[in-house]
């Protein structure tokens, strides 16, 4: 029985005007043995390594991975059923992208 549970593993970041895109992540293997202890906590690492080769662009990331950053964040935050299921995205105003996103990851994900 599918219970739609969640636990909050990273946060990504995304600017149009300074095509600022990053994310940090963090899989609690405790939290998630908790909710699912059929879940493969390698395969879930496998896959948000993946999220992150995409969010930086590099090369070995396919196609996904070599569009402009705004297509990118695009396509890391659409809805999908998959393991690994983001949130909304959520506007907002910052100087400091890189602080930004590790005071997020600090209060959503640690």
């Amino acid at each position: 029985m599918e219970r739609e549970e969640f636990i909050n593993v990273g946060v990504g970041i995304f600017s149009k005007s300074t095509r600022f895109i990053n994310m940090r992540y963090h899989l609690d293997k405790n939290k998630l043995k908790a909710i699912c202890p059929d879940c493969d906590p390698e395969e879930i690492e496998k896959n948000l390594e993946s999220f992150k080769r995409i969010c930086a662009g590099e090369k070995d990331a396919g196609p996904i991975g070599q569009m402009d950053a705004a297509s990118r964040f695009r396509w890391l935050t659409a809805t999908r059923s998959s393991v690994i299921q983001t949130s909304q995205t959520h506007p907002g105003f910052s100087k400091d992208l890189e602080k930004t996103l590790n005071s997020l990851f600090e209060e959503m994900v640690l």
